[in-house]
């Protein structure tokens, strides 16, 4: 449980900085008075590295351990957050956000195994969605104290005071990973029997292959409609900065319960079955935000839209541990990660730029139909190699 709360508290120093761009971004846009187009790029450059970032990390973290890559990905983040603090330039931001993109690549595909390794698989899920507390917990209190900031210092004087706590964060880290050798511990966990025999014989690669870009591209599509969440209440409800950073924490509090709710449901009722009713749900929330004419029935959509993306976290990352060899597990997260946040980086411009031309109602609604249709070719798909595969797979594990 200690290993457990100690990446907890990873977790939320990580995102303690990365989660402070969107929030902040109605300062920043109004600061270099950027276009719609221009401020989704400000949420691209980062998005962009931060996925470039997990295919070195999750390499390396299966090759040279996880405790120099679990470092680089909170102190280093917090080192480029205070540059970005001291940036006076567009464009140098953008370069600035790349670098704390590659610097956080790190965290997540060294992170996920090593918290698998250290409990029972049949307790997998729940572990890893305790473990997601911690980044929703920061994605609650970047915008509330990052806004706070901004008021007082300004947008850039965020990113200097809160890149110090994550430095801080990141030294203790390394020392703790050092001394107490995590990784060799829950290695001998794993051989003690701990972790389950069934990873080491994968699951029929296809199958894989489709529920990796069906994941991805459910969160790709999930966090570009994120990110011009507060632009679209300031802009179309005339909410406030303040209020729109405190309505974006409400969205991202949903995930400390429902994240530990979808790693229960995953070991309860298999994460493949799970993931599919949620990928279903998002198209429709997503055309919903769209339509909604108030900015109640907007906190209603998001709230379901919540709920989809943080249960979601936990199944996939709990099917994708249990389907593959461990030797591979942190470079098939970092594949993971990265085909999300490439898609999300692709995809959040273009909905800027729609946005620009046809309205942000327009935006999400063609957002949300496209996201849909590719869920349900995907599920096709998916269910006829679910039934190649039935006599040899139980509850979307190996046998």
């Amino acid at each position: 449980m200690l290993y457990i709360l100690l990446f907890i508290l990873a977790h939320f120093f990580h995102h303690l900085m990365t989660a402070l761009v969107v929030p902040l971004l109605p300062f920043i846009r109004d600061d270099f008075g950027l276009t719609y187009a221009q401020s989704g790029l400000v949420v691209s450059a980062f998005t962009l590295a931060y996925g470039i970032g997990q295919l070195p990390a999750g390499w390396l973290a299966d090759r040279i351990g996880p405790r120099y890559v679990l470092t680089v990905g909170v102190a280093g983040v917090a080192l480029a957050g205070a540059a970005i603090g001291l940036s006076l330039r567009y464009q140098t931001l953008i370069v600035l956000l790349i670098c704390m993109g590659i610097a956080g690549g790190g965290y997540h595909p060294a992170a996920a195994p090593l918290i698998s390794a250290a409990v029972p698989a049949p307790q997998r899920g729940r572990a890893l969605g305790l473990h997601l507390i911690g980044g929703s917990a920061s994605h609650l209190v970047a915008p509330l104290t990052g806004v706070l900031i901004a008021g007082w210092l300004g947008w850039r004087g965020s990113f200097i005071v809160l890149s110090l706590p994550v430095l801080l964060f990141g030294v203790i880290l390394f020392t703790i990973l050092t001394r107490h050798e995590i990784r060799a511990r829950a290695g001998r966990a794993a051989k003690a029997g701990i972790a389950d025999d069934a990873a080491d014989v994968p699951t029929r690669p296809a199958l894989i292959a489709v529920f990796l870009i069906m994941t991805a591209l459910v969160g790709a599509f999930t966090g570009s409609s994120i990110a011009f969440l507060p632009l679209y209440l300031v802009d179309v409800f005339g909410a406030s900065e303040q209020a729109a950073a405190v309505f974006l924490s409400a969205f991202f509090a949903t995930g400390i319960w429902a994240s530990p709710l979808g790693g229960a449901v995953s070991d309860r009722y298999g994460p493949f079955a799970v993931f599919m009713v949620l990928a279903i749900a998002v198209g429709p929330l997503i055309m919903l935000l769209g339509a909604a004419r108030h900015w109640s029935l907007v906190a209603l959509v998001m709230l379901g839209i919540s709920i989809t993306l943080f249960v979601r976290m936990p199944v996939s990352e709990t099917y994708l541990v249990s389907v593959v060899r461990k030797r591979n597990r942190s470079t098939v997260l970092g594949i993971y990660f990265f085909a999300g946040m490439e898609a999300s980086g692709v995809i959040t411009p273009i909905l800027g730029h729609v946005i620009d031309i046809y309205g942000f109602r327009a935006g999400y609604t063609a957002v949300g139909a496209v996201l849909t249709v590719i869920i349900l070719f995907g599920a096709v798909i998916a269910a006829t190699l679910t039934r190649k595969r039935r006599p040899h797979t139980i509850a979307g594990r190996t046998a």
